[in-house]
């Protein structure tokens, strides 16, 4: 292993970090519908837990509703009792084959629920980010120990996966800011 794999791979987990961080962010619920909210529901399809998006048809109706279309006519009342049940506050009511899920408006009590949740999800991924500079920098130490590199290429490298944990953590600092306005905003 040289220092440019270490770096390499180094910037490459922060980058999947980051990425984690967005799909969590991406389930928060703000004042308005996404259909991103009913990704982690699932529902039980012949013994099977299978996520919402595989057994129906999730699009936007209007800005506050959600459509949920099922493939099958008897998943009908299943994928409604796994709404109400999962932990998002919805209550959607079936029409025809359609089931409607409203999405209430945030009370303000609601909204600072979810910018904590949004600061949990962040702190969360710079723990992450620090996690990955540590190994990083156990990587590096172990080159110096095994005399594969000097110890000006380890300061320099470690310089480097530093300069590489500031820069995902200003990006995660960016995207939680972003989040939070977006929750926060009637």
């Amino acid at each position: 292993m040289t220092v440019a794999d270490v770096k390499k791979n180094t910037e490459q987990k922060m980058h999947k970090s980051i990425e984690t961080l967005k799909g969590s962010l991406a389930k928060v619920r703000t004042g308005r519908a996404h259909t991103g909210i009913l990704d982690h529901v699932t529902v039980d399809y012949y013994g099977t837990p299978t996520h919402i998006g595989q057994v129906a048809n999730v699009t936007l109706l209007d800005a506050r509703t959600i459509g949920v279309q099922p493939w099958e006519k008897k998943m009908l009342s299943t994928i409604e009792k796994a709404i109400r049940e999962s932990d998002l506050g919805l209550n959607p009511s079936t029409v025809g084959e359609l089931i409607r899920v409203p999405t209430p408006p945030l009370t303000e009590e609601r909204r600072k629920e979810m910018v904590k949740l949004v600061k949990n999800e962040g702190e969360d991924a710079k723990i992450a980010v620090r996690n990955i500079r540590r190994d990083a920098n156990e990587s590096l130490k172990k080159l110096l120990k095994d005399k594969a590199i000097s110890e000006d290429d380890e300061r320099r490298a470690q310089d480097d996966v530093q300069k590489l944990t500031d820069k995902f953590v200003a990006e995660i600092d960016k995207l939680m800011l972003e989040k939070e306005k977006e929750v926060m905003t009637v």
